[in-house]
């Protein structure tokens, strides 16, 4: 009886444990902010082990890296690239000058500046982590910055999906999908640039949502307060979409006069649809008068700045600048005719997109110019002195500095839009999303069985560094992106399908004006957020459809094939050693070889 008192006043662990648990999940489930953030960095440590792991293989000056990384290393010594030899004499035999590079010996470059054809932001990134994890001689250092850059990439994909489409199944498998993806993973272990411009437009697409949640919240506020205003005047709303809610409403369909019930994007969801209610809009009628300016925000300033970045990476990023302003404005006049607003098209043509343009031009145009700022200070800066050796030349009224700086971008726009330099890897721009000629970065035989030939000891033993996406990302996400565009057709409109386009139109289709340029499938990183967001817009029009144990099986049976695919096609996008057979089982097109 003593021992069954004591133990009754004692709690046994099994429960302690129990108990804990489910605070734990109390608390949790209390809080959807932390836990959506704490599953977006598990998402993203996953891919950034996916980036890190023998980042520093192979040992060797990869494709470009030719380029790109001696330049950044010469920039972060001297302040300008400097030009580097062909080969190097030691004890009477010429070696090439990238594999000293990569053994360490990395002193070398001549005196003269050298002529490049991109801007300096990407090489900067680069520089950043030489300087940060171990100088040039070291692999890993020169390749850390992309690999960083590929895993923030992943946790802004995630938060982008999700102010999109609301829900976190979709916003998880977006980012699970950005974390396995061929393209992205060997571009984020090489030291090439064009990482750096995905992620400065993704960064920069998702503060232009954020700018859109704010816009928001801030017209239905504003339209509640004119709405209650004595001498307040209404006039029929005659659109289709107003006709159309109006049928809804008498079907007893509400769904669509409130825009849909999951119309609600990322953090500003619960107050976006708290202003709804209170603005209470009659669908049949606007309010006569303009509403507030919506045009400045900060988010829409930092996503100049980061388009202004990507742009002094590569001048592609002009073409994001032109397709992310014109679909924010589009969408700012958009809220204004959901918030109830009459005169939405013409506030927002004439009053949101001057405004807009009035400070987002300059400070994309200013930080531009700010990544030059080592070509300005430096007196060696490759053609510095153009105009001070050619008088009469040039645009004569500029001072001799910007007249010699715009002189060098005549030069560089020449070259790239007459480079056709036959290349094995040249790649059709229209062929990038089925992902129909991958670039080979990497390709040696090695000596003896390392790593996985040890399982094959009679074949050869190869490595490689194939920059090829996961086939069934971009397959399916083509296929989505048609799609997406049907659903929107028949829906009679959708902007976040207009979102997903929008990726497209400023990373893909300029590339139409120049198919004879060489070029290659890697560019293609620049859409890859956007295929898989037509993924993620299928998806999500499929899981709004369907009950829930049909939507996880879907999803599943979704995932799991790409992450096999994935699984399979590591070895040869990271450089492990492996059987040729092995190398050559992935090789499924000749195109591919």
């Amino acid at each position: 009886m003593v021992l069954s008192s004591v133990n009754s006043g004692r709690t046994r662990p099994s429960a302690s444990v129990g108990g804990a648990l489910l605070r734990l999940r109390a608390r949790l489930a209390a809080a959807p902010r932390l836990v959506s953030w704490l599953l977006t960095v598990l998402v993203a440590f996953f891919g950034g082990l996916l980036r890190f792991i023998r980042l520093g293989e192979p040992r060797a000056v990869v494709f470009d890296e030719t380029y790109y990384v001696k330049d950044a290393w010469t920039m972060l010594l001297t302040g300008e690239p400097r030009n580097w030899p062909e080969f190097l004499t030691r004890r009477g035999l010429d070696f090439p000058v990238d594999t000293l590079f990569a053994q360490g010996d990395t002193n070398r470059w001549l005196s003269n500046t050298e002529y490049v054809v991109h801007p300096p932001v990407g090489k900067w990134c680069i520089a950043l982590g030489l300087k940060l994890f171990g100088g040039a001689g070291n692999t890993f250092a020169w390749r850390a910055s992309t690999a960083i850059a590929g895993t923030i990439a992943i946790i802004i994909m995630i938060r982008v999906a999700l102010r999109l489409f609301n829900n976190m199944s979709i916003a998880l498998s977006a980012g699970l999908l950005m974390s396995v993806d061929g393209v992205g993973i060997t571009l984020s272990r090489t030291g090439l640039l064009d990482i750096f411009i995905m992620v400065f437009v993704l960064g920069a697409f998702d503060l232009l949502l954020m700018h859109r949640d704010w816009a928001r919240v801030k017209l239905r506020a504003h339209y509640a307060v004119d709405a209650a205003r004595r001498d307040a005047h209404w006039i029929p709303d005659t659109s289709r979409r107003a006709r159309r809610a109006q049928r809804k409403a008498a079907d007893g369909d509400s769904s669509v006069a409130g825009g849909g019930a999951n119309d609600t994007t990322g953090t500003a969801g619960a107050a976006v649809s708290s202003s709804a209610n209170t603005a209470g809009r009659n669908q049949s009628m606007l309010l006569d008068a303009r509403g507030p300016v919506i045009a400045f925000s900060w988010y829409r300033a930092a996503a100049a700045i980061l388009i202004g970045l990507a742009t002094g990476v590569k001048w592609s990023g002009i073409y994001f600048m032109a397709a992310f302003c014109v679909i924010s404005v589009i969408w700012d006049a958009w809220e204004r005719y959901r918030a109830g607003y009459r005169s939405w098209l013409s506030t927002g043509l004439l009053c949101d997109a001057p405004l807009t343009a009035l400070y987002m031009l300059p400070l994309w145009a200013g930080t531009y110019l700010a990544g030059w700022i080592g070509w300005f200070i430096h007196p060696d800066s490759y053609m510095h002195d153009w105009a001070r050796n050619n008088p009469g030349q040039g645009i004569t009224w500029l001072p001799e500095g910007l007249r010699s700086f715009v002189e060098y971008h005549v030069e560089m726009w020449q070259f790239h839009t007459t480079l056709d330099t036959p290349h094995d890897y040249k790649a059709n721009p229209l062929t990038w999303p089925l992902q129909v000629r991958p670039t080979s970065f990497y390709w040696q035989e090695l000596d003896g069985h390392p790593g996985l030939c040890s399982l094959a000891p009679h074949s050869k033993c190869v490595a490689a560094v194939t920059s090829l996406g996961n086939p069934l990302i971009w397959w399916l996400g083509s296929l989505c992106v048609i799609i997406g565009i049907i659903i929107a057709i028949v829906k009679h409109g959708d902007w976040r399908i207009w979102a997903v386009l929008a990726g497209f139109i400023g990373g893909w289709l300029p590339w139409a004006q120049y198919l004879h340029r060489t070029t290659f499938t890697f560019y293609s990183i620049v859409i890859l957020p956007w295929i898989i967001l037509a993924i993620c817009y299928v998806g999500d029009h499929v899981r709004r459809r369907v009950s829930a144990g049909t939507w996880r099986i879907t999803l599943t049976a979704t995932l799991l094939p790409i992450l096999l695919v994935s699984v399979f096609f590591y070895p040869i996008w990271t450089a492990m050693p492996v059987p040729y057979e092995f190398w050559l089982s992935h090789m499924w097109f000749k195109s591919w070889i």
